[in-house]
């Protein structure tokens, strides 16, 4: 078996679709930054589980922020995990960019 295909076994799949910008705002962009962003779940994965990571948000079009990342901090309150983002392609890192400036501009 190949490195290649053995790392893509191991890693958990997180696929996050959100029906609109603001449900995606409302719901990450708090807890989202460029290295990585907290994601609430009932059942969280312990430290260290490498997770496939991929939000679709409806906006004008169909946006993809997709990459890998790794569970770094669990928490009960809200219950969830911390995931800090190892690789993110030039376009996710571009949607990301805009989301977080977006965010920026509607906190203002």
């Amino acid at each position: 078996m190949s490195d290649d295909h053995r790392r893509t076994e191991d890693r958990v799949t997180i696929n996050q679709e959100f029906e609109s910008f603001d449900a995606f705002i409302e719901e990450y962009v708090t807890n989202l930054s460029r290295r990585g962003a907290f994601l609430k779940t009932r059942s969280p994965l312990a430290i260290g589980t490498k997770v496939n990571l991929r939000f679709t948000v409806l906006h004008d079009e169909m946006e993809f922020i997709e990459g890998v990342g790794e569970v770094v901090r669990v928490q009960d309150d809200p219950p969830g995990v911390g995931v800090v983002f190892s690789e993110l392609s030039p376009a996710s890192q571009a949607v990301l960019d805009r989301l977080l400036a977006q965010r920026d501009q509607r906190g203002k």
